[in-house]
Protein backbone atom coordinates (compact mmCIF):
# COMPACT_ATOMS: atom_id res chain seq x y z
CA UNK A 1 0.00 0.00 0.00
CA UNK A 2 1.27 3.50 -0.78
CA UNK A 3 1.63 6.11 1.90
CA UNK A 4 -1.54 7.84 3.05
CA UNK A 5 -1.78 11.60 2.56
CA UNK A 6 -2.85 13.81 5.43
CA UNK A 7 -4.98 16.90 4.91
CA UNK A 8 -5.28 19.31 7.84
CA UNK A 9 -8.30 21.64 7.63
CA UNK A 10 -8.71 24.34 10.25
CA UNK A 11 -9.78 27.89 11.00
CA UNK A 12 -7.42 30.76 10.25
CA UNK A 13 -3.71 29.91 10.23
CA UNK A 14 -4.02 26.90 12.54
CA UNK A 15 -3.60 24.23 9.83
CA UNK A 16 -0.50 25.88 8.39
CA UNK A 17 1.04 26.33 11.83
CA UNK A 18 0.35 22.74 12.87
CA UNK A 19 1.76 21.33 9.63
CA UNK A 20 4.88 23.51 9.78
CA UNK A 21 5.48 22.56 13.40
CA UNK A 22 4.94 18.83 12.75
CA UNK A 23 7.41 19.03 9.85
CA UNK A 24 9.94 20.89 11.99
CA UNK A 25 9.75 18.36 14.82
CA UNK A 26 9.62 15.21 12.67
CA UNK A 27 11.80 16.20 9.75
CA UNK A 28 9.12 14.70 7.46
CA UNK A 29 7.98 17.14 4.79
CA UNK A 30 5.12 16.84 2.33
CA UNK A 31 3.09 14.26 4.28
CA UNK A 32 0.54 16.86 5.42
CA UNK A 33 -1.26 19.50 3.42
CA UNK A 34 -2.77 22.49 5.29
CA UNK A 35 -6.07 24.05 4.25
CA UNK A 36 -7.61 27.14 5.85
CA UNK A 37 -11.26 28.08 5.81
CA UNK A 38 -10.32 31.77 5.82
CA UNK A 39 -12.11 33.89 3.23
CA UNK A 40 -13.92 31.02 1.54
CA UNK A 41 -17.49 29.83 1.25
CA UNK A 42 -18.53 26.31 2.30
CA UNK A 43 -18.51 25.29 -1.38
CA UNK A 44 -15.01 26.66 -1.93
CA UNK A 45 -13.75 24.96 1.24
CA UNK A 46 -15.20 21.64 0.07
CA UNK A 47 -13.54 22.13 -3.34
CA UNK A 48 -10.17 22.79 -1.68
CA UNK A 49 -10.53 19.61 0.38
CA UNK A 50 -11.63 17.61 -2.67
CA UNK A 51 -8.59 18.82 -4.64
CA UNK A 52 -6.22 18.06 -1.76
CA UNK A 53 -7.54 14.52 -1.35
CA UNK A 54 -7.04 13.61 -4.98
CA UNK A 55 -6.62 9.94 -5.88
CA UNK A 56 -5.34 7.38 -3.41
CA UNK A 57 -5.66 6.97 0.32
CA UNK A 58 -5.99 10.02 2.56
CA UNK A 59 -6.98 11.06 6.06
CA UNK A 60 -8.51 14.44 6.93
CA UNK A 61 -7.77 16.14 10.23
CA UNK A 62 -10.04 19.00 11.34
CA UNK A 63 -9.93 21.33 14.32
CA UNK A 64 -13.53 21.31 15.60
CA UNK A 65 -15.97 18.42 15.37
CA UNK A 66 -18.91 20.71 14.67
CA UNK A 67 -17.25 23.53 12.76
CA UNK A 68 -17.33 24.51 9.11
CA UNK A 69 -14.12 22.61 8.40
CA UNK A 70 -15.52 19.33 9.72
CA UNK A 71 -18.80 19.87 7.92
CA UNK A 72 -17.08 20.40 4.57
CA UNK A 73 -14.72 17.46 5.16
CA UNK A 74 -17.59 15.09 5.98
CA UNK A 75 -19.48 16.16 2.87
CA UNK A 76 -16.45 15.50 0.67
CA UNK A 77 -15.74 12.20 2.40
CA UNK A 78 -19.31 11.09 1.78
CA UNK A 79 -19.05 11.78 -1.94
CA UNK A 80 -17.29 8.48 -2.47
CA UNK A 81 -13.77 9.53 -1.56
CA UNK A 82 -14.22 7.78 1.78
CA UNK A 83 -11.38 9.58 3.54
CA UNK A 84 -11.85 9.26 7.31
CA UNK A 85 -12.25 12.58 9.15
CA UNK A 86 -10.63 13.02 12.58
CA UNK A 87 -11.54 16.05 14.69
CA UNK A 88 -9.56 17.73 17.45
CA UNK A 89 -6.30 17.82 15.49
CA UNK A 90 -3.20 18.24 17.63
CA UNK A 91 0.56 17.74 17.34
CA UNK A 92 0.72 14.27 18.96
CA UNK A 93 -1.68 12.84 16.38
CA UNK A 94 0.04 14.52 13.45
CA UNK A 95 3.48 13.36 14.57
CA UNK A 96 2.27 9.76 14.89
CA UNK A 97 0.60 10.01 11.48
CA UNK A 98 3.73 11.11 9.59
CA UNK A 99 5.68 8.11 10.91
CA UNK A 100 2.98 5.48 10.20
CA UNK A 101 1.57 6.44 6.79
CA UNK A 102 2.07 2.91 5.47
CA UNK A 103 -0.98 1.86 7.51
CA UNK A 104 -4.50 2.13 6.11
CA UNK A 105 -6.62 5.27 6.59
CA UNK A 106 -9.03 3.61 9.05
CA UNK A 107 -6.22 2.34 11.25
CA UNK A 108 -4.49 5.72 11.08
CA UNK A 109 -7.73 7.45 12.09
CA UNK A 110 -8.06 5.21 15.16
CA UNK A 111 -4.39 5.77 16.07
CA UNK A 112 -4.86 9.53 15.67
CA UNK A 113 -7.70 9.59 18.18
CA UNK A 114 -5.70 7.48 20.65
CA UNK A 115 -2.54 9.60 20.29
CA UNK A 116 -4.53 12.84 20.45
CA UNK A 117 -6.23 11.80 23.68
CA UNK A 118 -2.98 10.52 25.18
CA UNK A 119 -1.36 13.87 24.39
CA UNK A 120 -3.95 15.79 26.41
CA UNK A 121 -2.73 15.67 30.00
CA UNK A 122 -3.59 17.91 32.96
CA UNK A 123 -0.68 18.70 35.27
CA UNK A 124 -2.23 19.87 38.52
CA UNK A 125 -0.28 21.68 41.21
CA UNK A 126 0.24 19.77 44.41
CA UNK A 127 -2.56 20.94 46.70
CA UNK A 128 -1.07 19.38 49.85
CA UNK A 129 1.29 22.30 50.53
Amino acid sequence: MSEVRGVVVAHGNLARCLVETAESISGVEGALLPISNADCSPDLLAARIRDALGPGAALVFVDLASGSCAHAARIVSGEGLRAPVVSGVNLPMLLDFVFHRELGPSELAQRAVEKGRAGAVAYLPDSSS
